[in-house]
């Protein structure tokens, strides 16, 4: 994207003969020497599985905030939380909670 250096108006592509120059459409200004750019892609490469990452899940608890909240099977004062978009997105999210103790999940809506 190339501007106007006099009023600062984005230039616009005109073809005029076998030529590509750029044109400021407010005051005509004129910059000749324009070459348009080219635009490739790739396609992304398919992963090797055996590249694959793995999450193991015990270790993800360790990332997780936590908080003070009872476990209803062992008793357990403390778990860790996290929230979790269940419905359409005017509805509240779902809170997750797992006991730092025995691992036990629940929800709280």
């Amino acid at each position: 994207m190339q501007f106007c250096p006099k009023c600062g108006l984005v230039c616009v592509t005109k073809r005029e003969g076998g030529k590509t120059v750029l044109v400021c459409r407010k005051c005509g200004y004129r910059i000749e020497d324009c070459h348009p750019a080219t635009i490739t892609t790739e396609e992304p490469k398919e992963q090797d599985p055996k590249k694959e990452v793995v999450v193991i899940e015990e270790k993800t608890s360790l990332a997780l905030p936590r908080t003070q909240e009872r476990c209803s099977k062992c008793g357990n004062k403390e778990a860790v939380w996290w929230l979790k978009q269940m419905r359409a997105g005017d509805e509240p999210p779902t809170i997750f909670f797992r006991c730092t103790k025995c691992g036990h999940s629940w929800r709280k809506y």
